[in-house]
Parts: C-alpha cells; structure tokens; sequence
C-alpha cells in the first residue's frame, strides 16, 4: 500500500508529471552516480527527454525541472523565486556545481536535449542520463520515467515481469486493499468509515500525531496557493499571454451584495480553483492532488465547505484521508498520468476523490463515499489532455474549475441514495483504464491533436 501523503506531494508548477517528476529524477541520477564512485570522474552530464516530456516539455518547464535537480533542489522545500535565480545563474555561467563542491561545464542548450522521435514503450513521460568523463567515456547510462503526481520509477522498476499487478511499497498496513469492493468490505465488517481505515493503514508508516501534522500541512499549503491566486494580477508566462482571472472574480464576489449558496456557489468553487491553476501555471508552489494539472479541485472544495466549519481540522483530515484511499485505487489500478490517461487521470481523477472527500465531511456512509466517487469519474470518461502550446492554461485552468463544480454536484447526488449505484467504483476506475490504453496518444499530452491545434497561438 502507499500512502495517502504520496498523493499530495509539496511541489512547484506547472505539472507534476513533466516538473517535480524531472525535478526528482535528476537529484536521484546524481545520487547514484555519487554511490557508484563515478560522481569525482564526472566531466559532463547529458539529459535526453523522451515522449511527452519532449513534446511539451517547453510549455511545462521541463528543462528548468532538469536543472533544478541537478542543483540539488527538493521540489518540497524549494522556494520558487529563489529556484527561478539560480536556474538564471547556471543558465549565464554554464557552470553546474556537484555535490561535495566540484563544478563542471554544463549548458543547457546542448546537455537538455528534446528527443522528439523516442516514443518509449513503457511509459510515455521518458528521460535518459547520461555521464561522461573527461576522454568522453559513458561512466552511467539510465533511464527514468516520471509516471505522474511527482512518482518516478528507473527503467528496471517498469519492466520487471511482476506475478499479479501490485507491486510491494512500505511497510504491512492494517487493512490492506487493491480494490474499492475490499475496502468498502473492510467498512462494513470492522464498522469503520474510509478516513478511519486510512488513518489506521497510515499508523504502519509514522504516528497518527505526525500524520495529522503532515495533512494539516498540506491543507495550509493549499489554502496559501489559493490565497496568493487571489491577489495576484497580470499575465501568465508563455507565448498565450493568458491573463489571470480569479483576483477579478474574487473582487467581484466579495463586494457583491450577499446572495444565496444557489446563486454563488458556482462563483467561489471556480474562483478558488481558478486561482489555484493559475499559481501552477506561473510555476508557484502547489499541492499535487492527485497532479499539479488537477491541483485546484480538492483545494476549492475544501475552501468553500470546511475551512470555516467550527472542526475544521477534524473535517479537512477525513476529507484528505477519504479523498487519498480514492486516489490511491486509481493509482494502483489504473494511472494518474495525463500522459497514459489523458485528462480523465488527472482532472477526472480529482473530481473523483473531491466527490468522495466532500461526502465523507456530509455524513456519508462507506457506500455512498464510493458513490460519490463512481459519479465524478463516470462523466469525466474520456477527457483528453491537448494544452494549447504546451502550457497548463488552456482548456487546464477553466478545467479545474468546472471539475470542482462537478464534485459537489457528485457528492450531492451521491446522498440521495443508500445502495451501490448501477456502476461500481472498480469498474468505472477499470473503464478510465480501458479509456486511456485506447485514447489516441494526440490526446495524452502531448499537444498533436484537440485543443492544441485548432486554436492558434498568438
């Protein structure tokens, strides 16, 4: 099992697949290089990038993702101006300093090369490292896979012949599960609701007092991206010129005369998702949930429903703990990759564990928590990921926010009814998988078909 505090990982914009994946990727290659005693030999350092890290990786900062690693940065800890500055030094200087104080040439014109031929066969999002020593010799050659949300996995990891479809991560927990059937039969014998059998499987990883310190973290760092989205005006990076919406609609709201939740509710649930993935977009520190592409669905209904709730706490943690066991099905059945799923793995996959995460703070039972679930993926089925001009701005943004809408909506419909609905949470999880193998890859980001090519970029 892995944990729900792998699903919302601390990181920057503007995609967790093609940035805090890369980001991950290099910092590992130079700590296998160190391990293998090649990091002192080490003369220069080539990075290619494969499949839709190629594609897009421009739009999504990919090459400033590479360089970030390879100067040591943590995607969690980094602070993105101070990120920005020393990308802009070793972009000047073309001098890249390893770890134990040793510089070596590295320009990332030449070294970030975009290998837009390579279609790897295990996973879209490829990247090859490479060292060389001083008379141009290989000292080590690997290659990673940034599989979405922030995971990463080498090469070996991917194709290995496994005997069944799980492969083991952590330690035993309490309540194993591979399959919402499982864990809804978990509920029902033990007479535990879903946030509670995650919280006990967490117990085998760290105390329950450090994993509600890590979730209420992780809730303040979305709440601070929503309110920084607020407040900051101007024109989002790249050739769109796309300007930010959400201090605009935000102003609005608040000087508008008070109307009811029928009304409004639209207003604020767009606003704070909005201003969610416009931060991503500007490259701003964001939560991945399950993906910094769908990084404004779960923020915004935490906002709008919990946030000034009496038991805040108590209600943000059963939502992040209910809305992790969801998330963790689709990343053990299926993917949470933009690049294998398309739009439906990322934002379909958020709207899915918002839905779940809200119903569970409304008093729902196990079975109508999966309901809720089973409703937000059902009409998000076949979603594509086409970003125009490689940017997660368009359809990205406006996407988040009609995701965040569709949640509540689910989670509403989800109480009216106490049996399983017609379509279970495994299957539909199963037909987004079925989905995403058939979807064209013009569809999986890489910017070929859809959106990206029928408006123009201007």
């Amino acid at each position: 099992m892995l944990s729900v505090l792998d699903l919302f990982r601390i990181g920057i914009g503007p995609s967790s697949s093609h940035t805090v994946g890369p980001i991950r990727i290099a910092a590992r290659f130079l700590g296998e290089l160190k391990l293998a005693g090649v990091l002192g030999r080490t003369e220069r350092i080539d990075v290619e990038l494969q499949g839709s890290l190629a594609l897009t990786g421009v739009g999504h900062a990919t090459p400033k993702a590479v360089m970030l690693g390879l100067l040591g940065l943590d995607p969690e800890t980094l602070d993105p101006e101070d990120a920005d500055n020393r990308v802009s030094t070793l972009e000047a200087s073309a001098r890249l300093g390893l770890p134990g104080g040793r510089q070596i040439r590295f320009e990332p014109g030449r070294d970030i090369r975009f290998a837009y031929e390579v279609l790897p066969k295990l996973h879209p999002n490829g990247m090859r490292l490479r060292a060389f020593d001083a008379a141009g010799e290989t000292l080590a050659d690997a290659t990673w896979y940034s599989t979405g949300g922030g995971f990463i996995a080498s090469h070996r990891q991917l194709e290995r012949p496994l005997r069944d479809d799980t492969v083991p991560a952590g330690p035993a927990v309490a309540h194993p599960f591979i399959s919402a059937a499982e864990l809804l039969n978990t509920c029902s014998d033990l007479s535990m609701s879903i946030d509670a059998v995650m919280a006990a499987n967490e117990r085998a990883k760290r105390s329950a007092r450090e994993t509600e310190a890590a979730l209420d973290r992780i809730a303040l760092v979305m709440m601070a991206c929503i309110d920084r989205g607020l407040s900051r005006t101007g024109t989002l990076p790249g050739g769109l010129k796309v300007r930010r919406r959400a201090p605009e609609i935000w102003q609005k709201l608040v000087h508008a005369p008070p109307s009811n939740e029928r009304e409004q509710l639209f207003d604020w649930l767009n606003v704070y998702a909005m201003a969610v993935n416009e931060e991503n977009a500007a490259g701003g520190q964001v939560v991945t949930a399950p993906t910094n592409g769908a990084a404004g669905i779960i923020p915004a209904v935490i906002r709008h429903y919990c946030w000034d709730a009496e038991d805040r706490d108590d209600r943000v943690r059963r939502f992040l703990l209910t809305a992790g066991g969801i998330g963790l099905l689709y990343k053990q059945r299926a993917s949470i990759s933009g690049a294998e799923m398309g739009c439906q793995g990322e934002v379909g996959v958020a709207c899915s564990m918002a839905a779940a995460g809200l119903a569970a703070v409304w008093g729902a039972t196990p079975q109508q928590v999966a309901n809720a679930a089973e409703i937000g993926m059902e009409h998000n089925l076949g979603l594509t990921c086409d970003p125009v001009g490689g940017l997660v701005q368009i359809p990205c943004i406006e996407r988040n926010a009609i995701g965040a809408v569709k949640a509540a909506n689910a989670a509403r419909l989800a109480l009216h009814s106490l049996e399983q609905t017609k379509v279970s949470l495994d299957q539909v999880i199963e037909t987004m998988r079925q989905t995403g193998i058939d979807m064209s890859s013009k569809y999986k980001e890489t910017s070929q078909g859809g959106l990206a090519v029928n408006v123009v970029e201007c």
